[in-house]
C-alpha cells in the first residue's frame, strides 16, 4: 500500500497541474551560472580557449575575454554572484 501510494504522488506531482516549471528553469540556470563561473574563475584562460573557435557561435560571446583572464575572471564573478541570487529567490510550490 505504501509503494502505491508513493507512485500516486510522484505522478500527481509530476503532472500536476501548476507545476512550477519557472522555478526549475531558473534553478537550472543558476546552478550554470554557478558551475560556468567558477571554472571561468580558476581556469579563465583555458576555459575561453575552450570557446573561442568553432563553437557554433559562442566564439563572438567569448571575444571580449581572449588573451584576458583579469576580465573573465571578474565576469565570473558577476556570474556566480548572480547564480547564487537567482537560487536564493527560488521557492518551492
Amino acid at each position: 500500500m505504501a509503494g502505491r501510494t508513493g507512485r500516486q504522488t510522484s505522478q500527481r506531482t509530476m503532472s500536476a497541474p501548476g507545476t512550477n516549471w519557472t522555478g526549475r528553469i531558473a534553478e537550472m540556470a543558476a546552478i550554470f551560472m554557478v558551475g560556468d563561473g567558477l571554472v571561468g574563475l580558476v581556469q579563465p584562460r583555458r576555459h575561453v580557449d575552450l570557446w573561442k573557435d568553432d563553437a557554433l557561435g559562442a566564439e563572438k560571446a567569448v571575444a571580449p575575454f581572449v588573451d584576458r583572464p583579469g576580465r573573465r575572471r571578474l565576469y565570473a564573478a558577476a556570474q556566480i554572484t548572480a547564480g547564487l541570487w537567482l537560487a536564493g529567490i527560488q521557492r518551492p510550490r
